[in-house]
């Protein structure tokens, strides 16, 4: 009797890892996509907190989201991939509407994640059509779609 396996027992046993495989991988691949959206929420929710602390310290609407570097912790790694936007009053040149209101939009803008996911996995977050929206500095979404994950801040002019 020689030592070793058959060529049919090796292909048994690559058979059992493909089929191993074939159910693992969706299961972590949605594991990857559901802490990515938990990921975009929280950032969402420290940077709708910065804004609220800069408009209230500074007493101005942040024209970009480098300046809310000094209101949220580790942002050079969750910087890059948002943006400021606002909903514009017809007439008014700062934003703010006649009753003092301003309403700052928070976009997350790349397309590695849906809106629905992340509103699934945090409440404060959701999704924000994108078309109508104002900046101070011009700058443009990569996106190619106009609803993409978002929160929404209202401050109150008090000063």
């Amino acid at each position: 009797m020689r030592k070793g396996f058959t060529l049919v027992e090796l292909l048994i046993v690559l058979a059992v890892i493909a089929a191993l495989m074939a159910v693992a991988t969706p299961m972590a691949l949605n594991a990857v996509r559901t802490a990515k959206a938990s990921q975009v929420g929280q950032n969402l929710s420290a940077l709708k907190s910065a804004v609220e602390q800069y408009v209230y310290s500074e007493k101005k609407i942040p024209t970009t989201i480098s300046d809310l570097k000094n209101y949220v912790t580790n942002f050079d790694a969750i910087g890059k991939t948002y943006k400021l936007k606002y909903n514009k009053p017809t007439g008014s040149a700062d934003f703010f509407d006649t009753n003092g209101q301003a309403i700052i939009v928070v976009v997350y803008d790349a397309e590695d994640v849906t809106p629905s996911a992340v509103a699934n996995q945090y409440t404060l977050a959701g999704t924000v059509t994108t078309a109508g929206l104002a900046t101070y500095d011009g700058d443009s979404f990569n996106s190619t779609t106009d609803k993409l994950p978002g929160a929404t801040v209202t401050v109150m002019k008090w000063w």
